[in-house]
């Protein structure tokens, strides 16, 4: 086993290759997204979202969603 100069031991090699997947968000194509039916809590539309909503959190439509967003 080798040390860097922080004293820390390290095998050698991308550190990300050791981590398996290929990183970012979903794992790669795990076939289609579970969809929930939902109702905007802005304009009141039925629609559908990629996720299970948390209770007692609002939910909005595509069109409503741009104007909730935090810059």
């Amino acid at each position: 086993m080798a040390f860097n100069d922080r004293g820390n031991s390290f095998r050698g090699g991308n550190r990300d290759s050791n981590r398996g997947g290929g990183g970012g968000f979903g794992g790669g194509n795990s076939g289609p997204r579970e969809m929930t039916k939902v109702t905007c809590s802005d304009c009141g539309v039925e629609t559908e979202v990629p996720f299970k909503p948390t209770e007692g959190r609002p939910v909005y439509c595509r069109e409503c969603l741009p104007n909730h967003r935090k810059f």
